[in-house]
């Protein structure tokens, strides 16, 4: 074999598996079975004349020569996406797959609603929807945008700050007639709280009164919980009180199943931000989809919109 075999498609498959580490999990995201895999990564190495990849039981890394020809192939395949974005383009059809990892509550209640707005807006794009609240590796796991709700320190991805969101202390009427309504921070103490246990310091509330004044009151409770669907369903079913999310509890609170409690003191919101892989930021679907969540993301209830960036 000479260079002129090392295909596209076998430069896809090399690169892949160079994120992953894995040829079984390349073969199920690609949607072929494991041996395409193992022949294009054996056909390509023919090619290029020197091992790519050095594989062991348990994964699979690259080569020195396998790291070098990593970064150029990355850089060609970026090309060829771009190009052919350019030439869909000149007919106004934007087209291929972006993939999108999000928060998985508000993914569920908000976010899959704005893509289904997106794909009206241009049909030929398609969208793979990853629902998870831990943070992956997004050049890994194949991901071109994540939606993360929360303080963000992975300076290696492109960060566009969206929001805001505005949290509320709430709770169902049936627990607080048969509980007591807090009326000051600290009747908090003798309350059942549902907390969730993936974020860090829920034993412990942080309030803002009317006259600026702060508060810290433990919150404990016999319930904990690392998904906000489920802090949802137990707030509805009377099970305590919660500081939550308004995209979480705006349309209960409309229909009164929820109540808000100790109006007067108000809980730091929380950022709203997109993480963008930098390789596939300049590609037209992925510019589109970018700007649109940026564009309508404060019709979400509760999320304050950043100011433009300039």
């Amino acid at each position: 074999m000479d260079n002129s075999d090392a295909t596209l498609e076998r430069m896809r498959s090399f690169v892949r598996v160079a994120e992953r580490g894995s040829l079984s999990a390349v073969a199920r995201e690609l949607g072929v079975g494991q041996s395409t895999i193992t022949r294009h990564l054996r056909e390509l190495e023919a090619a290029v004349g020197v091992p790519l990849l050095s594989r062991t039981t348990r994964r699979v890394t690259m080569t020195d020569e396998g790291s070098r020809y990593y970064a150029k192939a990355v850089q060609i395949l970026r090309l060829v996406e771009q190009a052919a974005d350019e030439a869909r383009g000149t007919r106004g059809a934007p087209a291929g797959t972006i993939r999108i990892s999000c928060t998985a509550a508000i993914g569920v209640l908000h976010i899959s609603r704005l893509i289904f707005a997106f794909q009206d807006r241009y049909p030929d794009i398609g969208v793979d929807l990853s629902l998870t609240d831990e943070r992956v590796d997004l050049v890994r796991e194949g991901v071109d945008i994540a939606l993360r709700l929360g303080p963000l320190t992975d300076s290696a991805m492109k960060l566009r700050a969206l929001g805001q969101s505005r949290r509320l202390l709430v709770a169902a009427p049936g627990y607080l007639a048969a509980r007591g309504r807090p009326t000051v921070p600290r009747d908090l103490a003798g309350h059942e709280g549902i907390r969730m246990s993936n974020v860090a310091g829920s034993d412990m509330l942080a309030l803002q009164g009317p006259g600026d004044e702060r508060h810290a009151v433990p919150f404990g409770g016999r319930f904990r919980v690392d998904h906000g669907l489920a802090a949802r369903e137990a707030l509805v079913a009377g099970r305590g009180i919660a500081p939550a999310h308004r995209w979480l509890v705006d349309d209960l609170l409309t229909a009164g199943r929820l109540e808000a409690i100790l109006p007067d003191y108000s809980l730091p919101s929380v950022p709203l931000s997109m993480l963008i892989v930098p390789e596939r930021a300049g590609i037209a679907r992925v510019r589109l989809l970018v700007d649109f969540l940026a564009e309508q993301i404060g019709a979400i209830p509760g999320i304050e919109r950043s100011r433009p960036e300039h």
